[in-house]
């Protein structure tokens, strides 16, 4: 018994645009290539050679000039939105409208709010909320225990049955592993996905930032990366001996990737995501206590980071996640020992990841861009794409923008990006969600037909 997995977006009129002459780039349909394309009620209707398509009386004309890229829209599998109970930090508006900023047609969010996402009524009333105020279509990962206490099971079946993709303490592991193999066999019945996030608490306790030389330096406390690549391992071999479909959010160290290609390599169906903050910082960048840098898992070794990209490229890893995960002002205006952990990234993402590691060669554009999309397709759901009779989900990008990371304010509801005051390129000009028009950038320009 399985139910259907459910995303959930705003009611809002459907999008009729014919970008004229852009870069279309989608490498899972074999698209590269300059063109027209006409959508049409929230539908790609026609795609053709530069200049072969008409608009129609009703279409918005957006010019490309044989530079704007066009691509698929990204989906995020990992943010938290904060709602139930902390909508001072973000909420389903604020946060859906981050996303569309950067590019972002579909999100996924996390349990780990107040009160947690636990059960059937909780979940149903956050989708009639989406249906309301999320500017793009919203999912939700209900917990694996009752108040992610780590003690009892949720109702699994009744959960996957009012829509929940899959289930998650995000935020705390599954200590037990007696009822993480339970988890896994109520999965076989319920359908969807266990994502874990993987920290052995005991090793991890108290600590900081990653455990090393920088740490030593700076006297702070730290969290060994093997406080990581313990979980990663044991989990692995639950899953290969119980089939079941896992997860792993956000990993950061050279331990849980050997353990990862270990157990895919025999079988066990295992997926895994990594941030752009695992991908481009390092724990050195912490020198300067800087608490929109403290985040869990902690940033890594440069030698972890460079396994890391290693394995972004070479697909050991399936996907990209922000981990978008918003807190208020003062909360992270502490000394680092108090403040929280977790950075927002919805709005950065691709315009870091391209400035950084496409540009400089370490990572091919279509690479990226697979990346970006892929969660969607791991977790059961269309993969966003760019084809004839799709629905309309595309981000309009001008790779030879500059910009500064928040310089002109956020979109989401938070300041704590761990990327702001960073020099970028490539800006997300226009973002079709669903159909709709979910975002366009303040200084973009359109011509009206």
């Amino acid at each position: 018994m399985s139910g259907a997995p459910q995303l959930t977006t705003a009611a809002r009129d459907p999008a009729s645009v014919l970008f004229s002459d852009v870069r279309a780039l989608d490498p899972r349909a074999g698209i590269q290539a300059r063109c027209d394309l006409l959508v049409s009620h929230g539908e790609i209707a026609a795609i053709g050679e530069p200049g072969t398509i008409s608009p129609g009386e009703d279409a918005e004309l957006i010019d490309g000039r044989g530079e704007l890229q066009l691509f698929p829209a990204f989906f995020d599998p990992h943010v938290h939105l904060r709602v139930p109970g902390q909508e001072h930090k973000e909420d389903l508006e604020t946060g859906t409208r981050a996303a569309a900023a950067g590019g972002f047609c579909a999100v996924i969010a996390m349990p780990n709010t107040d009160p947690p996402i636990d059960s059937a009524p909780i979940l149903r009333s956050l989708h009639e909320l989406a249906a309301q105020e999320a500017r793009v279509a919203v999912g939700f990962l209900p917990a694996i225990s009752k108040g992610l206490r780590g003690a009892e099971l949720t109702e699994m079946v009744e959960l996957r049955a009012a829509g929940a993709l899959g289930f998650s303490d995000d935020g705390r592991p599954v200590a037990d592993a007696g009822l993480l193999r339970d988890a896994m066999r109520y999965q076989r019945l319920a359908g969807g996905v266990l994502a874990l996030h993987e920290e052995e608490l005991s090793l991890a306790a108290g600590g900081v930032m990653r455990e090393g030389p920088t740490a030593a330096r700076l006297g702070l406390r730290g969290i060994p990366a093997l406080a990581e690549a313990t979980m990663v391992a044991r989990d692995a071999a639950l899953a290969l001996a119980e089939d079941a479909r896992v997860h792993f959010q956000h990993l950061s160290c050279e331990g849980s990737l050997a353990a990862l290609a270990a157990h895919k390599s025999i079988g066990a169906q295992l997926s895994a995501e990594v941030t752009p903050h695992h991908l481009l910082l390092c724990d050195e960048d912490l020198l300067g206590l800087e608490t929109a840098l403290k985040v869990n898992p902690p940033l890594a070794s440069a030698a972890d980071r460079s396994a890391l990209r290693s394995a972004l490229r070479e697909g050991l890893i399936d996907c990209i996640a922000t981990d978008h995960a918003p807190h208020a002002r003062e909360e992270k205006e502490v000394p680092i020992e108090q403040a929280p952990f977790g950075s927002t990234g919805l709005e950065t993402a691709f315009a870091a990841l391209y400035s950084e590691l496409v540009l400089p060669g370490e990572l091919a554009l279509s690479r990226l861009i697979e990346a970006l999309t892929a969660g969607a397709e791991l977790f059961g759901l269309p993969v966003p794409t760019i084809a004839r009779g799709a629905p309309a989900n595309l981000a309009l990008v001008d790779l030879q923008a500059h910009w500064v990371a928040g310089e002109q304010g956020w979109e989401s509801r938070a300041a704590n990006c761990c990327l702001a005051g960073r020099p970028l390129r490539g800006r997300v000009l226009m973002t079709l969600a669903g159909g709709t028009v979910a975002y366009r950038e303040r200084s973009f320009a359109m011509v009206a037909l």
